[in-house]
């Protein structure tokens, strides 16, 4: 009798076990939200008018300087001119007003992309990784369809936050959400966390000619839009090596001393 009571006992249990079982709320698989997610890469998109997949290396010449000079009849804002004014002056002396980039602050966005130093380019159908052998700077273009972040979650960074879609036969990368301190455009102009950077890339007729078309606007350090344009060509002899900005190495600038640096 009383094994009886155990069996029926033991059988309910087992019953209330899987009913419990059957009711639970089963965990959601996990959306493929990173742009290298096979889910993600596997999506039908249009095919890319072009391939940014290489060497590219800052052209110089005629009408492509590597600096983002203010434009004539330019107006900073009063915080802004004072950096600027204080440049102006530390250089008539012959000395280096905050040199960020000597003392091993990264370069950030437009500056980064027009260094001596040749950048790599993968482009995949979600995003498109930019490696400069300067200091090996990454910049990630999203080009997956997602929007910026959400700006009260969003880490700032001196490259920013880009997000890229095709638009005809040009690429158009639009980033934001940048630090606001150490980041430079060009001398005594800072760069703060308001700015916004819009680019506009071809592929010119000749295969080996990226030309870029920037539009900067910062209402915290100058009024309007900036607009330059600079020329890239690819490079086939030549990879990225990997590069640190050391101070010890640097010993020989004379921005990395202290008392270079007009503060």
């Amino acid at each position: 009798m009383i094994r009886r009571i155990a069996l029926a006992c033991a059988g309910a249990c087992l019953l209330a076990v899987g009913a419990t079982s059957a009711q639970a709320p089963q965990p959601a698989p996990a959306q493929p939200t990173s742009a290298l997610a096979r889910p993600n890469l596997a999506k039908p998109r249009p095919k890319a008018p072009f391939d940014l997949t290489g060497v590219w290396l800052h052209g110089g010449g005629a009408d492509n300087s590597f600096r983002f000079s203010p434009p004539t009849g330019f107006k900073l804002t009063p915080a802004a001119q004072v950096h600027y004014d204080a440049a102006r002056k530390a250089q008539a002396e012959n000395k280096v007003y905050r040199d960020d980039i000597g003392q091993c602050w990264p370069a950030g966005l437009p500056v980064i992309m027009t260094r001596v130093w040749p950048i790599a380019m993968m482009q995949y159908p979600t995003v498109i990784y930019m490696v400069s052998e300067f200091m090996n700077s990454l910049r990630i273009v999203y080009m997956d369809g997602r929007p910026h972040s959400d700006p009260d979650v969003v880490v700032p960074s001196w490259n920013g936050e880009s997000i890229g879609r095709w638009e005809g036969d040009t690429l158009v990368i639009d980033t934001q959400f940048f630090v606001g301190h150490h980041h430079w455009v060009d001398s005594g102009v800072p760069a703060s966390d308001a700015m916004h950077v819009v680019e506009r890339i071809k592929l010119l007729n000749d295969g080996n000619t990226l030309q870029i078309d920037y539009e900067l606007t910062d209402p915290k350090s100058w009024e309007g839009t900036w607009k330059y344009t600079k020329r890239w060509r690819r490079v086939e002899d030549r990879d990225i090596a990997e590069v640190s900005c050391l101070p010890d190495l640097n010993e020989h600038m004379p921005t990395t001393k202290s008392g270079a640096n007009v503060r």
